[in-house]
């Protein structure tokens, strides 16, 4: 085949599903992870870490002549990238310790409503009336699945103070986006995927220490669980998702990932025994609706 042809119109969707279910199951490998004594910001350093690690020799290969010529300014946001990248994974897989799979992806997730005031704030961009109508409904959903939580003493140890945590996961997903989308646009992507990655890592490295987190001397089965991490969730989901935006609109991908919170929900169901409340069911359902509008909803 021409390698310069289009795939076949099936493909996209297979990959896309693909991703789909690798990072899916970034929760669950999370909780594994957390159960055989793993800190959350060893699991979070450790996913980035070695993701980076194997990116490495891609990025110096393909892209090694624009990692060379990186400007300050593209240092700067590369820095602001990895900072909000090392936020969002430390805050949300820290949220996990605390609340159920579900209310925590579900949360983790709202990144379009978020992106969607920030470019109304920001650049002064007029948000649709479907873009409206997806941030009330989210903003319900949010407001029932905190009140299920918080009445709900099975939810885990703190269930408010973990959806709090997967909300700022949220916002600081959101803020590496809007800083990601100019990163990337001087950058291949090989070089802006090891830059992230890799000042995240480096950045939760020094947070672990400061913390007294301790980042070796784990099981083999918690290394095979961190490997996991890495090559499924954070390599191979992401980038299916990215492979994916070439041959799809961004609205589509972006709904397609409204699939996380529930593929992550139905494997806790069956891996953990954890169920839903009705509140916190009913939730779930509005923030999903809401998410799927504001894509929808969100300007090109």
């Amino acid at each position: 085949m021409d390698r310069g042809a289009p795939p076949p119109r099936w493909m996209p969707f297979v990959v896309l599903g693909i991703g789909l279910m690798a990072v899916s199951f970034g929760a669950i490998f999370a909780r594994f992870a957390q159960a055989e004594g793993v800190p959350s910001l060893a699991v979070a350093c450790w996913r980035l870490g070695l993701a980076a690690l194997v990116v490495t020799p891609i990025a110096l290969w393909q892209s090694g002549h624009a990692l060379a010529r990186l400007n300050r300014r593209q240092g700067l946001l590369a820095l602001a990238a990895g900072f909000f990248l090392a936020l969002h994974f430390g805050t949300w897989i820290t949220s996990l310790e605390y609340t159920s799979v579900a209310s925590s992806t579900a949360l983790v997730t709202t990144n379009p409503l978020w992106i969607g005031l920030a470019s109304f704030v920001l650049f002064r961009e007029r948000p649709s009336r479907m873009m409206l109508g997806g941030i009330a409904l989210s903003f319900g959903g949010s407001l029932l699945i905190f009140w299920s939580d918080s009445q709900n003493a099975g939810a885990g140890a703190n269930p408010m103070l973990g959806n709090l945590l997967a909300l700022v996961g949220s916002w600081c997903f959101s803020a590496y986006l809007l800083i990601g989308r100019r990163l990337r646009a001087g950058l291949p992507l090989p070089a802006y995927v090891w830059l992230a990655y890799g000042v995240a890592a480096l950045l939760l490295v020094v947070a672990s220490g400061s913390s007294g987190s301790p980042l070796s001397g784990f099981s083999v089965t918690a290394w095979a669980v961190l490997a996991g991490m890495a090559l499924g969730p954070q390599l191979l989901g992401h980038t299916a998702y990215n492979w994916s935006l070439r041959h799809v609109s961004a609205t589509f991908v972006a709904v397609v990932t409204l699939g996380e919170p529930v593929a992550s929900a139905a494997m806790a169901f069956i891996v953990f025994g954890e169920g839903f409340a009705p509140l916190q069911f009913g939730g779930f359902a509005l923030l999903l609706a809401g998410i799927y509008l504001a894509a929808r909803g969100e300007k090109s």
